[in-house]
């Protein structure tokens, strides 16, 4: 009886619902809860959360059990609890998160959104369906495209990569590193494969780049139609044609060339812009270089349940959108760790003197946007300086010495130290208990 009270008072939500009765609703609802995070149906309580009750003897309960297992593929089944509250009857029906998704009831699929189910569109169900694999978008064979659309020049260039950074080289011929890296399945090409290594030009993953003297007029812009690697040398040539450099002085025998973005940084984007970005949407990736700053846009958010302060403290798993893709572009050398993509170009920005990086989460697409160096602030480079770790904190507030010294990948003696010259300014000031607390921008700091 203490359960049902519990319940009634949390009141409906993502993983409970009330119903008077036992009847469609009901089981779309239980299919709605195996699709998402599993939850509860209260049977004999109306909207309101009153106890108004049911008539339900074992039998007609295992007819509701038989009903719902009949009606819904995989078959699902649910747990059942019967209660006797002030003389009436509720039924509760579980179901937890089901391993094989997504489930469908009478061929219509529903998942449990905050405290209402929703029908799936056909790119979730799709989603829901990989995930049970294992499997990415990319692994998926390509109907439209097969080996004449591949070029094995290609394949050996990514080869010539690979074996760059092996101990044991790759000696098999290009049909046979397809097949090894399952781009190659049962004699068709997946997805990934055709990305990778079109022979031809792909409309599926143009990049479009300009160079904007002000938000509507363009100066000049270039569209990127290719494999993946080489999209990302066309991108990191168009902007090293529009940013600045200087050669800093210096008493090396060579003078020291400065970026007005570190290319390593952008390139970090570049690639994590490739190899995350949904295929699938009909938007195209783009970059587009102002007079003060670089935005970054791409098809595709983050993965659901990875929050990107997590990502930032460095407290979040990789999760890859393409799997495939990710994979070649790390035996490529591309990418040196799974997941650490936006940590690195925080870190490299900010060691630099850049001002911190701005990363936007939105609905269906995620965006970037990096600043440039002040060049009047640069003599022989600001690395992991005050203004560095200032600007970090100013960006992500709340974080603590290890937090900030992960991030920025200093020493965290050193970090103690700027942050002790920072409290004797009065930029900084820490809140909170000593464990749980951290620094944040004075409120009159510039």
């Amino acid at each position: 009886m203490q359960r049902i009270h519990s319940l009634i008072q949390a009141g409906e939500s993502q993983t409970l619902e009330y119903k008077l009765s036992f009847g469609r609703e009901v089981m779309e609802t239980l299919c709605a809860f195996a699709n998402a995070k599993g939850g509860s149906v209260l049977i004999g309580v109306d909207n309101e959360g009153r106890i108004k009750g049911v008539e339900a003897s074992w039998e007609s309960v295992q007819q509701w059990i038989n009903q719902l297992k009949g009606s819904t593929s995989p078959s699902i089944v649910a747990d059942v609890d019967v209660f006797e509250v002030a003389g009436k009857t509720v039924v509760e029906l579980s179901i937890f998160s089901h391993p094989i998704k997504p489930i469908s009831f009478k061929g219509k699929y529903f998942i449990r959104k905050h405290n209402s189910n929703h029908l799936m569109a056909l790119s979730e169900i799709a989603n829901e369906h990989l995930k049970t694999l294992n499997l990415s978008w990319d692994f998926a064979i390509d109907p439209r495209h097969d080996l004449e659309d591949i070029s094995l020049d290609k394949v050996n260039a990514f080869v010539a990569m690979a074996n760059a950074l092996r101990d044991h080289p790759i000696t098999d011929d290009p049909l046979t590193v397809l097949r090894k890296f399952e781009l190659l399945r049962e004699g068709r090409v997946t997805f990934g494969c055709f990305l990778l290594f079109c022979r031809e030009p792909s409309l599926v993953s143009t990049i479009d780049a300009g160079r904007f003297d002000s938000e509507t007029i363009i100066r000049d812009g270039l569209t990127i139609r290719d494999d993946l690697f080489s999209e990302v040398n066309a991108c990191m040539g168009f902007v090293r044609k529009h940013i600045s450099k200087r050669y800093l002085i210096s008493d090396k025998a060579q003078r020291a060339e400065v970026w007005e973005y570190p290319l390593e940084a952008v390139r970090e984007v570049v690639i994590n812009m490739i190899v995350h970005r949904d295929y699938r949407a009909s938007a195209d990736s783009t970059v587009k270089i102002f007079n003060d700053r670089m935005e970054l846009f791409n098809p595709g958010t983050l993965p659901e349940g990875l929050l990107l302060e997590h990502i930032l403290a460095g407290r979040s798993a990789s999760n890859p959108r393409n799997k495939q893709i990710a994979r070649l572009f790390k035996e490529a050398g591309l990418i040196e760790k799974y997941g650490s993509g936006i940590v690195r170009v925080h870190r490299t920005l900010l060691q630099a003197g850049a001002p911190a990086p701005r990363f936007e989460p939105m609905t269906h697409s995620f965006k970037v946007t990096l600043f440039p160096i002040s060049f009047d602030r640069v003599s022989g480079g600001v690395n992991g300086g005050v203004n560095g770790v200032f600007s970090h904190i100013q960006s992500h507030p709340g974080q603590n010495t290890g937090e900030i010294s992960h991030v920025l990948g200093l020493p965290r003696r050193t970090v103690e130290r700027r942050i002790r010259e920072m409290k004797g300014q009065g930029l900084i000031e820490f809140r909170g208990a000593p464990r749980t607390g951290g620094y944040y921008a004075c409120r009159d700091a510039d």
